[in-house]
């Protein structure tokens, strides 16, 4: 697996994003809150053997590769500390997010993540997903996506909902991960969260999203999932801030939530507009 640059062009990568998470099992292949659990407190308590500094332009991050063992398995784990608001916020806590608001949403997207010290400073580790590869390098070296078509657009909408909510407008070809049976995987989440205009007010995604085709034309996201519409309505507060366990402040969950009702009102228009059979699966 290979963790991202950031300024891959998004209009180089979403033409191939042109989802059924909940409804087709996941795309991480995790089989239900027991296997998250699990992973978790494997990344989280694991012997960490060898660490490697990952550097250069597809890790402007500089995170660290670690090794973990634990009870006779062995796996890699994506260890980062950037916890600073230059530019934008850039925080290690918005990837645990990220991943703890994939399993309130059930859509197994992105990879376990957790909050672990290493070298005596906390972070976030991720677990890494062997048999992957960018959507960056896949299409960089000619190779198509497996079983790309209808299936791998309602991923991709189902992916510009989940970064629309979390106000990820950093979603490039370099942190979109693909395995060999076409599972989309999403990782890199620190710049996301974030509470200031526009993406208090604006969706980064759909009719009126702030990211645009270089014709001006919107990234929509057109069919999505009963049971992930139906996830996104149950979120309110108290939901939302169990399920974080601390990786949000109060405001940050605030403005997240505005953002969800956006999303509601735009996939009421889409139904409206197209009639329910042709927007929800």
């Amino acid at each position: 697996m290979h963790h991202p640059a950031r300024h891959w062009l998004l209009s180089i990568a979403l033409p191939f994003l042109a989802f059924s998470t909940v409804a087709a099992g996941g795309q991480i292949g995790l089989s239900g809150s027991a296997d998250h659990e699990r992973w978790v407190s494997f990344l989280q308590t694991a012997k960490i053997g060898e660490s490697t500094q990952m550097g250069g332009a597809d890790a402007v991050t500089n995170p660290w590769k670690l090794a973990l063992s634990k009870d006779g398995v062995s796996r890699f784990g994506l260890w980062k500390d950037i916890d600073s608001i230059e530019d934008k916020p850039d925080r290690w806590r918005y990837d645990v997010a990220a991943y703890r608001i994939d399993v309130l949403l059930g859509l197994d997207m992105v990879p376990p993540t957790a909050e672990r010290r290493f070298q005596g400073r906390p972070g976030s580790i991720q677990l890494w997903m062997d048999g992957t590869e960018t959507l960056k390098a896949r299409t960089g070296r000619g190779a198509g996506i497996p079983g790309a078509g209808e299936d791998w657009n309602r991923k991709a909408y189902v992916q510009r909902a989940f970064d629309s909510l979390i106000a990820n407008d950093d979603r490039n070809a370099n942190n979109i991960l693909v395995d060999a049976e076409g599972r989309m995987m999403l990782i890199d989440h620190s710049r996301a969260f974030r509470t200031a205009k526009p993406h208090s007010e604006r969706l980064v995604f759909g009719a009126a999203g702030l990211m645009r085709n270089p014709d001006g034309s919107p990234y929509p996201f057109l069919k999505l999932p009963r049971a992930f519409v139906d996830r996104l309505k149950a979120l309110d507060a108290k939901t939302v801030k169990a399920g974080v366990k601390g990786a949000l402040t109060g405001k940050e969950i605030e403005v997240l939530l505005h953002r969800r009702d956006l999303i509601l009102e735009e996939i009421e228009a889409l139904v409206r507009e197209k009639g329910e059979a042709e927007v929800l699966y």
